[in-house]
């Protein structure tokens, strides 16, 4: 990973464009080939970003670029679309390479790993006549819980919680785009699952037409106990 604090401005262009003016901030451009653009302030959410596969390049600004002060640009494209990231460097205070090697993933508290389990167990809880495609099925950000079809055979993404905030949310959304782009699943759409779903959270789910479903934890698991298996 490489982690750069400069100068720098960035103009985005694909879907939409949009623009960043100059000031100072954290450039992260990852083993994967991400890039990721942090300012001082918004938690966790980068201002500007590019998912993998990408292609990252440095040019030479040009003569009215130099005479504003630009010493280099970055120009990092999606290899599956158009979207384009130009970032124009003024000035770097501190450029870091730090190999961080293979990570083990996340690792899930007992709950929602046991959550997880049950539901691929019992997936027609969201339905009658799905069927359960896969566990932790692999995006390029990050496995979601779950992969299923619905009865009328629709792709679903279902991420699960304990406890359910508007970071899930965030996060499922963050699949949903990535999974629609993939012709072979889309469309897909969304269920946001949890033992407890904070308002906010399920303001923000339905607003972009993600399902919340509360998960009864002790229920599922009595379904879940086979007789057979039982010795008294």
């Amino acid at each position: 990973m490489r982690l750069v604090i400069a100068d720098c401005s960035v103009d985005y262009a694909g879907r939409l464009t949009a623009h960043l003016p100059k000031a100072r901030r954290l450039l992260m451009l990852k083993g994967d080939g991400s890039i990721l653009i942090h300012s001082e302030t918004g938690s966790y959410k980068p201002l500007n970003w590019m998912n993998p596969p990408c292609n990252y390049s440095t040019h030479e600004p040009d003569e009215e670029q130099i005479s504003s002060g630009v010493k280099e640009i970055w120009r990092v494209s999606q290899a599956k679309s158009a979207d384009i990231l130009w970032v124009q460097i003024y000035e770097i205070h501190t450029d870091i390479n730090h190999e961080l090697g293979k990570d083990t993933g996340l690792i899930k508290d007992g709950v929602e790993a046991h959550l997880q389990e049950l539901l691929a167990a019992q997936i027609e809880l969201i339905g009658v006549g799905s069927q359960l495609v896969r566990r932790e099925y692999m995006t390029p950000i990050g496995p979601v819980d779950i992969l299923a079809k619905d009865g009328s055979g629709q792709s679903v993404a279902i991420e699960i919680k304990r406890r359910g905030e508007i970071d899930g949310v965030e996060q499922l959304t963050r699949y949903l785009e990535l999974m629609n782009r993939d012709a072979a699943l889309a469309p897909v759409r969304g269920i946001f699952a949890a033992q407890e779903i904070k308002p906010q959270a399920r303001t923000l789910a339905e607003d972009r037409g993600i399902i919340c479903l509360i998960l009864d934890y002790e229920q599922m698991r009595s379904e879940a106990i086979d007789p057979d298996a039982l010795f008294w």
